[in-house]
């Protein structure tokens, strides 16, 4: 029973695609946060943009 427990832990098989998620995850979690601290800004920009050149912004 024990020698069982102990494989468990030493066992890697599975720890590469559990580290690939959690990258993944971060990742993730990194983009969103930058669109949703960029995005206000970056709508202001364009709309800078559209109104030089005479174009009505969409709302």
């Amino acid at each position: 029973m024990m020698n069982q427990v102990m494989r468990l832990f030493k066992e890697e098989e599975g720890q590469a695609l559990t580290e690939y998620g959690l990258l993944v995850g971060l990742i993730a979690v990194f983009c969103i946060g930058s669109i949703a601290l960029i995005g206000p800004k970056l709508k202001e920009y364009f709309d800078a943009i559209l109104t030089a050149l005479g174009v009505a912004a969409p709302e």
